[in-house]
């Protein structure tokens, strides 16, 4: 089932119409995410697809997200356009980051004048029962206007690690 993605209220609507995700478990620690990007691909900043590679900072720029509630702590995934990944975990609000040790997912990308579509599939260690999530983007016009996207933002600035974002519960 897609879901859609809100833009933040402080955030100008550009080049990105709507943004939507699926999400699903195929497997018990198998996580598969698709988000759907529409509207004016050509005036999104979109980085070059390169080789597949964990890299940091990736949410300065375009980026797909999902945030994953991991006991007291939680998850952080980024992928980019380029097909660039990463994963770190938290002990608990913005504390204790470190990187997360899953395995390199498979990424695809497809891209239409209208429509950027990036699909990711990783197994996610020691995670076998429901969890709850958030699901976000990051995206980044080429004149540089910034607009931040999320199932649910809490009051305030964008804040994708807030406890209200979390907000998909997956069996």
């Amino acid at each position: 089932m897609l879901r859609a993605l809100r833009l933040h209220p402080d955030s100008r609507r550009n080049a990105a119409a709507r943004i939507e995700v699926g999400a699903i478990r195929p497997e018990p620690d198998l996580l598969f995410l698709r988000y759907s990007l529409k509207g004016n691909i050509a005036s999104i900043a979109l980085p070059a697809q390169e080789p597949s590679e964990r890299r940091g900072e990736l949410w300065r720029h375009s980026c797909f997200e999902a945030f994953i509630k991991l006991g007291s702590g939680y998850g952080e995934l980024n992928f980019s356009p380029s097909t660039c990944w990463a994963a770190y975990s938290f002990e608990g609000y913005r504390a204790g980051m470190q990187n997360w040790e899953v395995a390199k997912p498979e990424i695809a990308i497809r891209q239409t004048a209208e429509e950027f579509v990036l699909e990711a599939g990783l197994r996610l260690p020691g995670i076998t029962g429901p969890f709850v999530m958030g699901l976000s983007a990051v995206v980044e016009d080429k004149d540089g206007a910034m607009s931040y996207w999320a199932l649910q933002h809490p009051a305030g600035k964008p804040d994708f690690h807030h406890a209200e974002t979390f907000s998909l519960e997956l069996s």
